[in-house]
Order: C-alpha cells, then sequence, then structure tokens
C-alpha cells in the first residue's frame, strides 16, 4: 500500500457500444447492444440505455432481444475498437512508462514511475487532465479511479462510472469497503459469494470481521487469506508494464448444432487457421495444441497434444488439430469449436517431419496433397454468430465462393450479405452502415462521426454503387474517398 493515490485505473465507459454511438450519430441516447447477433449469441457490451432494461455483457442475446426489443443489435467491429484502444493507450502511456494493459479498454497507470503525479493534488489534476485528452481525442468517455493500491483504484473506478473520477484517500480503505458487496473483490464470483452469504457474509465488512482464520476454513488457505487482506483494503501489487500471454486461441459458437463429419473437420482447420494468424500476430509461437468442443448437451471435452518443439507452422497446427478431433465422438451434434495453441515461445522449431510428409506424392497419384483448408467450406459463413472476433469483418459483406460446373457454363450468383452494423460506401451518397437487410434489400443510414443523423435508404443487395468500406475515425479528418466504381454496362 502507498502513502499517496498515485495508481491510476481507467475503464473506458461501456466501450464498445460508445464507440457505436460516436460513429452513428442516429444511435445517440438509444440503447445499443454489440454482440453475437445469431440465435446463440451473447452480448458483448451494452449502452447504459440498454442496461435500463435488464441487458448487460455475457447476458444471451436472445434475452437481450426480449428485454429491450427496440434496441439497436449490432456486430462488434474490432478493427474500429483497436484503433481507438490505441489512442487511448498512447494517452496513457505519456503519463508512465508502466502501463498495464487489461484489454482494449481497461489499464492501471503507475504515476509514480513516470513523475507525473506524487500526491493527491496531483494525482487528482493528472486523473481530470486525462479524461479531458480522451474526450478530445476519440469523443468518448472514461471512468477513472485513484488509489495507493490496484485493487482500491479498480473499486474507485467502478463507483465514479459513468464519466466520473474518485479519489480514495488512503487511510479511508476500510470505511468505504466495508459497506460494499463482497462481490466488490476480485476473486468472489457467484459460487464463493453464495458460500459466504449461507455463511451470513454479505460485505466487505463482514468479511473483515470473520478474520483471517474462518475464512481459511472456509475457503481455504490462499483464497482465505487473500480475501481477508483485500477486505483490509491491502493490496501490494505492482503495475506490470508487459504481461505474458499464456495462450493464443479462437472458437466459434454454431447457429445449428453440426453433425456432418466432414463439415466438423473443414470449422477445425479454418480455426486452426485463424490461430495460428493471431499466434503470429503476437509474435509467438506454441507447443501445444488443445481442441475445445461443445456438444449438443452443452457438456464440453478439450483434448491436447504437444509437439517437439514450439511452432507457428499452420500446417502443423491443423494436423494436429485434426488428431485430436478424431478422438472426440460427435455423433449427437456440436454446438461450439476451439482451436488453441499452449505452452507460448518466442522463437519456433520447425516440425522436418510434418513438412517431409507434405512435400511428399501420395501413392498412386504422383501429386503432394495440399493441406485441408477452409476454402470451399460452404457453411463456414453463418458459424461465427456466437464469436464475437468471428462475427467482425472490416468489409462486413460475404464474398461469393467458388462453385465448380462444367465448362461453359454460367455461374451462378451468389447473394451477398450485408450484416447489421457494417461500413458501406456509395458511389452516390457516400459513407453509412447497414441498418438491416433481407428479401434481397439492404437498408442503409447515410451519416458519419460528428454529423447530423442521417437519412435511410434502401437498395438491392447487388446494388453495383454500394461496396464494403473501413471504418471512418471518430475525430479527425475522413480518409480519402476510393474512386467510385464503373458503371456496369447494361
Amino acid at each position: 500500500m502507498r502513502a499517496a493515490p498515485t495508481i491510476l485505473h481507467l475503464d473506458m465507459d461501456a466501450f464498445y457500444a460508445s464507440v457505436e454511438q460516436a460513429s452513428k450519430p442516429s444511435l445517440r441516447g438509444k440503447a445499443v447492444i454489440v454482440g453475437g447477433l445469431g440465435p446463440r449469441g451473447v452480448v458483448a457490451t451494452a449502452s447504459y440505455e440498454a442496461r435500463r432494461f435488464g441487458v448487460h455483457s455475457a447476458m444471451p442475446m436472445a434475452q437481450a432481444r426480449r428485454l429491450c426489443p427496440n434496441g439497436a443489435y449490432l456486430i462488434p467491429r474490432f478493427t474500429l475498437y483497436r484503433q481507438v484502444s490505441d489512442v487511448v493507450m498512447a494517452l496513457l502511456r505519456e503519463l508512465s512508462p508502466l502501463v498495464e494493459p487489461l484489454s482494449l479498454d481497461e489499464a492501471f497507470v503507475d504515476l509514480e514511475a513516470g513523475g507525473t503525479a506524487f500526491d493527491s493534488a496531483g494525482a487528482r489534476a493528472t486523473g481530470e487532465r486525462l479524461r479531458a485528452d480522451i474526450r478530445a481525442a476519440t469523443g468518448l468517455s472514461g471512468s477513472v479511479g485513484l488509489a495507493g493500491s490496484k485493487m482500491l483504484a479498480k473499486v474507485a473506478s467502478e463507483e465514479a462510472k459513468p464519466a466520473g473520477l474518485l479519489l480514495i484517500e488512503p487511510g479511508t480503505e476500510r470505511e468505504l469497503l466495508a459497506p460494499m458487496s463482497v462481490r466488490t473483490l476480485p476473486g468472489v464470483g457467484p459460487a464463493t459469494g453464495e458460500h459466504l452469504r449461507r455463511a451470513g457474509i454479505t460485505t466487505v465488512g463482514d468479511l473483515a470481521e470473520a478474520g483471517e482464520d474462518e475464512l481459511v476454513r472456509m475457503l481455504g488457505r490462499s483464497h482465505g487469506v487473500g480475501l481477508y487482506r483485500m477486505a483490509l483494503g491491502i493490496d501490494d501489487r505492482p503495475v506490470v508494464a508487459e504481461r505474458d500471454a499464456k495462450s493464443v486461441s479462437v472458437e466459434d459458437t454454431f447457429d445449428v448444432d453440426l453433425h456432418d463429419r466432414v463439415r466438423i473437420r473443414t470449422e477445425v482447420q479454418r480455426l486452426a487457421d485463424r490461430c495460428v494468424q493471431r499466434l503470429r500476430g503476437s509474435g509467438h509461437s506454441g507447443r501445444t495444441i488443445v481442441l475445445k468442443v461443445r456438444r449438443y448437451d452443452f457438456s464440453t471435452l478439450t483434448r491436447s497434444e504437444t509437439l517437439r518443439g514450439p511452432t507457428d507452422d499452420p500446417a502443423v497446427v491443423r494436423e494436429a488439430a485434426a488428431r485430436l478431433l478424431e478422438g472426440v465422438d460427435t455423433t449427437g451434434g456440436v454446438r461450439l469449436l476451439g482451436v488453441g495453441v499452449t505452452g507460448l515461445a518466442d522463437y519456433t522449431q520447425e516440425d522436418l517431419f510434418a513438412q517431409s510428409l507434405a512435400a511428399e506424392p501420395q501413392e498412386g497419384t504422383g501429386e503432394a496433397p495440399g493441406p485441408d483448408g477452409p476454402s470451399g467450406a460452404g457453411g463456414a459463413a453463418g458459424a461465427a454468430a456466437g464469436a464475437l472476433e468471428g462475427a467482425e469483418g472490416a468489409a462486413g459483406t460475404e464474398p461469393p465462393g467458388e462453385r465448380p460446373g462444367a465448362p461453359g457454363e454460367p455461374e451462378a450468383a451468389v447473394e451477398r450479405r450485408w450484416t447489421a452494423g457494417s461500413d458501406v460506401r456509395h458511389a452516390v451518397y457516400g459513407p453509412g452502415w447497414v441498418q438491416g437487410s433481407g428479401v434481397g434489400r439492404v437498408t442503409v443510414r447515410f451519416e458519419r462521426p460528428g454529423s447530423e443523423p442521417g437519412r435511410v435508404r434502401t437498395f438491392r443487395v447487388d446494388d453495383p454503387e454500394l461496396a464494403p468500406s473501413d471504418p471512418l475515425p471518430l475525430v479527425g479528418d475522413e480518409p480519402p474517398a476510393p474512386a467510385s466504381p464503373a458503371p456496369s454496362a447494361s
């Protein structure tokens, strides 16, 4: 515990939903729910207007629609969220070299390490200046907590929501914490909270009064000692600038249970490729491949295989995931699949055996077999309704796949799909976003950040003048518009 409140915790307010409201003026002040839009999707973030109806993060999307039928339901746009997050994190790094990001919208900052603040007055001034800088740079609001420890700073930012600042003076911790619910403390989830409630412990003050010995008896030594210290406001954890990733994984929840074994294999290989892309993007390789399968009855199975050395080779990960799948019974149906890599390292050890197998011609064919990839997986488009990153597409449409046919046979037209919330640009009307689509039509609202609410127009889904677009910046000048498409020959 520090003698001055120089640990800052920033938590952006309803981040994903606030970004959507800032980029779509017609949604300001309205209920906005961001998440997977399929029947098995979940809520990632709900705006404060939606929370009044009882909608909250991690809620099934179907339940959210029942509670708030008139809300705006949008897919996440992680590309834009990362861009905004980078701006916010850059502002935090101007305050101190010790910035510990917890997610895209949340981080701890050690103000003493940056020489920014050494007492309460300096910390408060820094926090107010940070909130103003974030508003100017992004148009968004964030809540700031200041305290002598990480736990208390996080509690303070939560109490300050939305768009506020709370400073906890050292020495007042126990008085502040005492009336709060035990669920306020990190590590107290629903199960532990219920266990404590049955023992008559519902507030942090009750925890402190119960004493360390009683909590150890109830919860075990590690958890009991930790909770007792937190109830007293004691937290000596430092702000750590770099936190090593322990694993990289991707998963998809399917709208309809998968039964076809070939389709399941194809989805696993597609997930393996996405996992390797993320693995390489983080600059890592990994040694242990993990397959996750959630079956029709919600039972979840995990299987893993450890390689001889770390790899970031997509073929090696695909082959390992395929081998793991062979040991899983999927006859009843599969609702979720995931592929992950653990045992991360900063180097790779090429799997020469796998490479030699890939280069070796198949017996009797004289051709080398190509790895089964996601190409041609006709049903892959609807697979990611419940997986948030899988729901994102910079284009916002699903490109048509190739269909083999007889020579000279005209290729059947494949209808483009436009997902609610995705960015588009019209050759005549400019930038906009998809409000909805169906029955061969797509409805677009034409507006941009900072503008007045725009007009709504409806087009054919195959309108040649309507094209996917990148998100516009929330603050600042719009990037140059792409050249208008040439008119199609009639």
